[in-house]
């Protein structure tokens, strides 16, 4: 089972590996030709401004065919391909969305697999027609009938019905939404809980809703931030270990590598990850109150400039770096004598990283 859960997660991320370039550069295109023209950028047909939106926007439709393709091709190959981006499209056209082209990308691929199992022992006369042919009729045809009668209308009703609750939220359940998802995105600096709630934002995102995706990306851009007010704050209370990895969270938090922070955690856990959860939550609830939106899932603070109500954004970034440093800075036990010549990062971690060369750095999504 958990070698099954795994090889899931594996497809998973490669599709999103294959569909996070195409949506930062789609979605910074989008953003840039509202910034060139305004809100009603696309309506002002013939500006230079309408033209790149229409580039942001052509290149947006592209994101369910990518990554259902991509994972179509992680499961079944080459022949996955072809029926993957064609399943892609009929997500969109039926609005199904980002989800249903996860799930349409796992029919695909095992269906793919299934047939070539089916199909490997047909005359020779007829095998080379089989991975141009047969396999992308017999694929497209079964897959596609089953998207548009079968498996995608329950999807497009949960979709449906998720849009209708995100919209329809007042202003207290606002915040709760937004502290779930940007605490939930400080809980683990990059690791799976992190590419849980990157994956949903990420799917919102790709749908139009916009809103979810600021708040994830706060949940990635603060707990560096956060760790740096706290040394600023309580620089007594951090061993040279500490010290020295602290140096770190500056230029890998503007770029939006928050693995900077793993280190840290790893040798205060609880008071570390409680500091982000709060700091983050906080700042995600106020996000959701103020409309903040991004329409790229990554960039760090360069991509800022491009978001939905940006000062928004950058408020309710410090105000959440701030409760994460103070809480972190009052939380911190004092050091013992000879803990400040310790040459880790104490004892609850063995030897950690205490330098850029040591962390190991995931992208984010």
């Amino acid at each position: 089972m958990k070698q099954q859960l795994t090889m899931v997660k594996k497809h998973v991320m490669t599709g999103i590996s294959f569909m996070i370039p195409l949506v930062v550069g789609a979605g910074l295109c989008m953003a840039i030709s509202i910034i060139i023209g305004g809100p009603n950028v696309s309506t002002a047909e013939g500006t230079f401004a309408y033209t790149v939106n229409r580039i942001g926007s052509l290149g947006m439709t592209l994101v369910v065919p990518v990554i259902t393709a991509a994972i179509a091709y992680s499961i079944s190959d080459r022949p996955g391909v072809a029926p993957g981006l064609i399943i892609g499209l009929i997500c969109t056209e039926i609005k199904a969305g980002f989800i249903g082209g996860i799930v349409g990308a796992f029919l695909v691929g095992y269906f793919v697999n299934w047939l070539k199992k089916l199909l490997r022992n047909v005359p020779e006369s007829i095998k080379g027609l089989v991975p141009i042919l047969l396999i992308p009729l017999i694929s497209t045809f079964v897959c596609g009938l089953l998207m548009f009668y079968v498996v995608g209308q329950p999807i497009v009703a949960f979709m449906d019905a998720l849009t209708n609750f995100l919209m329809s939220m007042q202003s207290g359940s606002k915040f709760v939404f937004g502290f779930l998802v940007s605490g939930l995105a400080g809980t683990d600096f990059g690791g799976p809980i992190n590419k849980s709630v990157s994956l949903f934002a990420n799917g919102l995102m790709v749908d139009g809703i916009l809103e979810p995706e600021a708040c994830k990306l706060l949940g990635c851009m603060i707990p560096p931030m956060g760790i740096i007010v706290a040394y600023i704050l309580a620089r007594k209370k951090f061993t040279k270990a500490e010290k020295e990895a602290v140096k770190a969270c500056l230029p890998m938090g503007i770029c939006m590598i928050t693995e900077c922070v793993i280190p840290l955690a790893m040798n205060d856990l609880w008071r570390v990850v409680l500091s982000s959860v709060v700091g983050c939550g906080v700042a995600g609830g106020l996000s959701m109150l103020m409309g903040v939106g991004a329409s790229v899932p990554h960039g760090g603070w360069f991509v800022i400039p491009t978001f939905q109500n940006p000062v928004g954004y950058v408020i309710c970034m410090v105000v959440g770096s701030l409760i994460m440093g103070v809480l972190l800075a009052v939380l911190k036990r004092p050091l013992k004598e000879d803990e400040d010549s310790l040459d880790g990062l104490g004892t609850s971690s063995g030897k950690a990283a205490v330098n850029l060369d040591d962390i190991k750095i995931e992208e984010i999504g």
